[in-house]
């Protein structure tokens, strides 16, 4: 469900009533954790946070033009998704992810290769999201991305 929204507050907008709440919270510890240099935009229909071209010129491998992608926030039609690039780059981030989850929330951890599903806005461990987005710096994020998915 890619949205048409040009900026964040307009995507927040349009989102069903039972979805804005658990969003906005998502975003507000997102944006209140990530580390300078990331920026907030609309990114693939959805709520990105991304590498500028000010910071990365390069841009993304698969099209230049866009700004290198880090982390995306969707709410799709059955759950809400967090994409975190870092750690479909990154094991020992992934590992430890995984690991404090099953700490934190008693359901199973619904994962893809870097998107995590939230079936249950109840089940949504907001400080650790805002702990994810803390831990890598627009610097590590641009290394991990040129060691992992760059061909030299």
């Amino acid at each position: 469900m890619q949205s048409t929204a040009s900026t964040p507050q307009e995507y927040l907008n349009s989102l069903p009533e039972d979805r804005k709440l658990a969003m906005q919270k998502l975003r507000n510890v997102i944006l209140n954790n990530l580390p300078k240099g990331f920026h907030e935009e609309m990114s693939y229909g959805m709520l990105g946070y991304v590498v500028p071209h000010a910071l990365y010129p390069k841009g993304y491998h698969c099209n230049p033009k866009l700004p290198l992608p880090f982390m995306n926030l969707a709410s799709q039609k059955n759950f809400i998704a967090l994409y975190s690039m870092g750690m479909y780059a990154n094991p020992t981030l992934l590992n430890w992810f995984t690991s404090e989850y099953s700490k934190q929330v008693k359901t199973k951890l619904d994962m893809g290769k870097s998107c995590i599903r939230f079936k249950n806005m109840n089940d949504i461990p907001y400080a650790l999201i805002g702990e994810l987005a803390s831990k890598v710096t627009v610097d590590l994020w641009i290394e991990w991305y040129e060691s992992n998915f760059i061909k030299a």
